[in-house]
C-alpha cells in the first residue's frame, strides 16, 4: 500500500488531577477541514491540535514528524513544544 497523507484532529479534556486526557482522534478529508474543525472546537476543549502525517494506513505506520495545522490550549508533549 502506498503512503498517503492523513489529516487528524485530536482534542483533549481534563483528566485526573491536573492531567489531561485525549479524546478519540477524528480523521478529516483535507487539511482545511481539520483546521476548521479544530478552530471551532478550541473554545470548548482544554486543548486541540490538527495535524497532517504521512502514513501507510494498512500497516499503521505513521511518520514521526507530523505537520501541525492548528493548535490551541493546553497540550501534552510533543504538541506543547515550539
Amino acid at each position: 500500500m502506498p503512503r498517503e497523507t492523513v489529516y487528524i484532529l485530536q482534542t483533549y479534556v481534563a483528566g485526573r488531577g491536573k492531567g489531561i486526557k485525549a479524546e478519540q482522534q477524528v480523521g478529516c478529508k483535507t487539511a482545511e477541514e481539520a483546521q476548521r474543525k479544530a478552530e471551532r472546537l478550541a473554545p470548548f476543549r482544554l486543548g486541540v491540535v490538527a495535524f497532517a502525517a504521512t502514513a501507510d494506513v494498512e500497516m499503521g505506520d505513521y511518520d514521526e514528524n507530523p505537520v501541525i495545522l492548528f493548535k490551541a490550549g493546553r497540550l501534552p508533549p510533543p504538541w506543547n513544544e515550539d
